[in-house]
């Protein structure tokens, strides 16, 4: 599972993802383990799952097994120690890929609006690693049974270009990369409202919100740096067709970003508005990708033209 920026993340993803590290605040005392760490998780795993893991003694707080009853208290430190996925296989389907690239070391695809990255609680099939795993004889292994070649993400809703590691040493470097934050990462979001300046930066601090802890939030506390750069493209009135260029790649930060600023992406289920134009997820297409090749030492930029339905919308947008 993957974590991103908050007092509900993992402090040890890069020594070990398998185990997760909270710490309750104030808000949270009084509230049931099992319930505080199912709303805390951002995968979809059931208070069920979450009690069995209680009952193994994969849950502790502050060092101490504890029962699936037990009600926090402000400051608990809670660490959840995923227990091993080797049981589940993951089946190679045969899903068609929009393939921009693709040789021994990486490959380069434009996924659709939504397709789930890697399997999960919930979405066992169907993902962008159940069509890799049958198209491409290798992957890369560092990041786990569940998730072969994945360097980085992009949410279920949003489409565009993601690249992908057949070997470890592509992936090491890929990934050395996007924490250096040289890679090239370019987006295309249609936001509500009109955007008043032509240009501009939004560097505002990310972190889970207190309130709703599948949701992410600008805030100060337990969170993690956070930069978007956006450029105006259109102009429809109460509409604005950006292009943001991310500087760090935190969850959900275009989402947050630009609702913090007063324009949420159209069709956001989760941030956006509930009045206007509607889509089938956010209008929001990871339209360019750049890197250096980890053998050749190229460097490789890859275009991906908007998906029909934000296409669709900005012909309707257009012909007012």
């Amino acid at each position: 599972m993957d974590r991103s920026g908050s007092e509900a993340e993992s402090r040890s993803t890069e020594e070990n993802p398998n185990i997760l590290e909270f710490t309750v605040d104030e808000g949270d005392a009084k509230q049931r383990i099992d319930k505080y760490i199912r709303e805390s998780l951002e995968e979809d795993v059931s208070r069920s799952q979450i009690q069995l893991w209680i009952e193994g003694g994969h849950v502790t707080v502050n060092g101490k097994i504890v029962k699936a009853n037990y009600k926090l208290a402000a400051d608990d430190e809670i660490a959840v120690h995923i227990p091993e996925t080797s049981a589940v296989e993951i089946v190679p389907e045969d899903i068609p890929l929009d393939i921009y690239y693709e040789d021994s070391d990486v490959i380069v695809v434009n996924k659709p609006r939504g397709m789930v990255v890697h399997p999960a609680p919930g979405h066992a099939s169907g993902t962008l690693v159940n069509a890799l795993m049958h198209h491409c004889k290798d992957l890369s292994g560092i990041n786990g049974e569940l998730r072969p070649g994945i360097v980085h993400r992009i949410d279920k809703d949003t489409s565009g270009l993601l690249m992908a590691a057949k070997n470890d040493a592509a992936h090491s470097s890929l990934a050395g990369q996007l924490k250096e934050h040289s890679v090239t990462r370019k987006y295309f979001a249609l936001v509500h409202g009109n955007v008043s300046h032509d240009q501009g930066t939004v560097d505002a601090p990310i972190g889970r919100d207190p309130l709703d802890r599948k949701m992410f939030t600008v805030t100060e506390r337990g969170s993690k740096h956070a930069v978007t750069h956006f450029q105006v493209a259109e102009r429809f009135g109460d509409y604005t067709l950006l292009e943001l260029k991310l500087e760090t790649g935190r969850t959900h930060q275009i989402r947050v970003h630009m609702k913090f600023i007063g324009h949420p992406l159209v069709g956001d289920p989760l941030y956006g508005r509930s009045k206007g134009m509607k889509m089938d997820g956010q209008a929001l297409h990871a339209a360019v990708l750049g890197f250096i090749h980890p053998r050749s030492g190229e460097y490789l930029e890859f275009s991906a033209a908007l998906p029909e339905d934000m296409e669709q919308l900005l012909l309707m947008l257009r012909g007012r």
